[in-house]
């Protein structure tokens, strides 16, 4: 698969690279979310799963914006994306802001469930998500690929 540049010279990942990554995320999020669900239940005395549903939902959906968001803006790397070579950056190079980041995180839960996202970068030249189009965001590789010069 041909490598796609960016204007600054970097190269955005694969579909295949960004999957990888985001699969691997979901494992790493299922110990962010039992700490903090345990939390919740230690702190609300909670019984059982239902007690407490509407606040609990509301409360992890907080916990995973907040975990995105801090990563993305102090390094622009979760985890995951650290293991798979993956940062995201503004289309002037610097790291992502608060607001950048919190949005990205509201615009990638309207977008992922229904795999728009994936169906969207199909068609971008530079194969970004539509959150990432929409707020002047590049997700970039940190590692360039295999048997490939540096330019």
């Amino acid at each position: 698969m041909k490598t796609a540049l960016l204007p600054n010279g970097l190269i955005t990942p694969t579909r295949k690279r960004r999957l990888a990554a985001i699969l691997y995320e979901s494992v790493l999020l299922f110990g962010v979310l039992f700490v903090a669900d345990y939390l919740f239940d230690t702190l609300t005395q909670s019984k059982h799963g239902l007690m407490l549903r509407n606040e609990r939902q509301i409360w992890l959906f907080l916990v995973i914006g907040a975990y995105f968001a801090w990563f993305w803006r102090h390094g622009g790397q979760t985890l995951a994306m650290k293991t798979w070579h993956l940062r995201l950056i503004q289309e002037n190079g610097l790291p992502a802001s608060w607001v950048q980041c919190m949005l990205r995180y509201l615009l990638c839960c309207m977008f992922t469930p229904t795999g728009l996202g994936f169906i969207y970068s199909c068609f971008d030249p530079n194969r970004q998500f539509p959150q990432d189009r929409l707020l002047n965001l590049n997700l970039v590789c940190t590692r360039r690929p295999l048997g490939e010069a540096p330019a």
